[in-house]
């Protein structure tokens, strides 16, 4: 594909945002999303572990898997890599800033699962990105990722105290301004789309 990295950057933000467009990685999102501290601990860490992991996948997808004719283990070996490298961020992140570690508690090895990450590094290579393109891609689907929990976070800590209908309270009005979000977001779709 063609398309400046540039482009890319912002067209993953916007208007091909991972969460408000794909709707992946939405379990941490709907559950992280109740504090803006948390929201944006998570967020942040969503950001580097998309950007590493979708940079290493991306060689070791063309340097290892194409060369050695084992395509086939793709999903596996983007597992590991996602695996191992929220393993190092949890490590450093207990290290250097065990407050943001405790805050973020049991959601911090849930980046593992977090569908958006394999969904964009499998997006890289169904779209075959080149090096520079799935960078691009990777940091701004994170930070699309953070600006949406963000926004979430934001519009729940505003709400919480408001009459909401028993039904709809918790995950039900979150799905609901969740998908208002998504439709606000359809404004920027005319602008760039990269899929």
């Amino acid at each position: 594909m063609n398309i400046s990295p540039f482009i890319l950057f912002w067209a993953a933000i916007f208007t091909s945002n991972i969460l408000l467009t794909n709707f992946l990685g939405m379990c941490s999102y709907l559950s992280v999303s109740k504090e803006m501290e948390s929201a944006f601990g998570l967020g942040v860490a969503v950001i580097f572990v998309l950007t590493i992991t979708c940079a290493l996948n991306w060689l070791v997808y063309y340097y290892l898997l194409v060369p050695l004719h084992i395509v086939y283990l793709q999903y596996i070996i983007f597992i590991i890599v996602i695996a191992a490298t929220v393993q190092l961020l949890e490590l450093i992140i207990e290290r250097f800033s065990p407050a943001l570690y405790y805050t973020l508690g049991i959601f911090l090895p849930l980046i593992t699962v977090n569908c958006a990450i394999f969904g964009v590094a499998l997006f890289m290579i169904i779209r075959n990105y080149d090096f520079l393109q799935t960078l691009a891609y990777a940091s701004g689907s994170g930070i699309g990722w953070l600006l949406a929990i963000l926004m979430l976070a934001g519009i729940r800590s505003r709400i919480k105290d408001k009459l909401i209908p028993a039904g709809l309270q918790g995950a039900g009005i979150s799905l609901i301004v969740t998908g208002i979000m998504a439709l606000a977001f359809v404004g920027f779709s005319g602008i760039v789309n990269v899929q």
